[in-house]
């Protein structure tokens, strides 16, 4: 059952038009900018690997990016829930994606690390399965193909 429809929206600007548009695979850039009204241009590029801009974010990253703020959010949702309180929370995400022949690719899988402060000693052990609640309600990890896993470590403020 649907609570409703949230509908999201931005502009992607190609900025790197060298002169000669696509008329060459070399003789153009992969920068561009994503515009949300109000808020910073995030500037982007293709991964370096694709001729982009080592500089900028490239979409396999923006994606990572996403992947690994949706569960962090979820997760201190969650937690709330359950009466756990978080104190610091920070994320080592790793994603795999493999290239085909005909020169298609697809993410294979992503990895999250967080590493979880809670402030109750007892809480650390249910703050480790938090992470398949947190799994099941983020957006995002819903909205992917490849498997989202969990690698967490969980420590408390007050050791014992």
């Amino acid at each position: 059952m649907s609570l409703g429809e949230h509908h999201y929206s931005l502009t992607v600007q190609w900025t790197g038009n060298l002169g000669e548009g696509t008329g060459s695979y070399r003789g153009y850039s992969r920068d561009h900018d994503i515009v949300v009204p109000g808020l910073p241009v995030l500037k982007g590029s293709a991964d370096p690997t694709f001729h982009g801009d080592r500089e900028r974010l490239n979409p396999e990253q923006l994606l990572l990016a996403a992947l690994a703020q949706c569960h962090m959010l979820s997760f201190l949702h969650v937690a709330v829930k359950h009466g756990v309180v978080v104190t610091d929370y920070q994320d080592e995400a790793t994603g795999v994606m493999r290239l085909n022949r005909d020169g298609s690719g697809q993410f294979e899988s992503v990895t999250l690390n967080p590493r979880v402060n809670v402030a109750d000693p007892a809480h650390v052990e249910l703050a480790e399965q938090l992470h398949r609640e947190a799994n099941q309600v983020c957006f995002i990890a819903r909205s992917v193909n490849f498997p989202v896993l969990h690698s967490p470590v969980t420590v408390s403020d007050d050791p014992i």
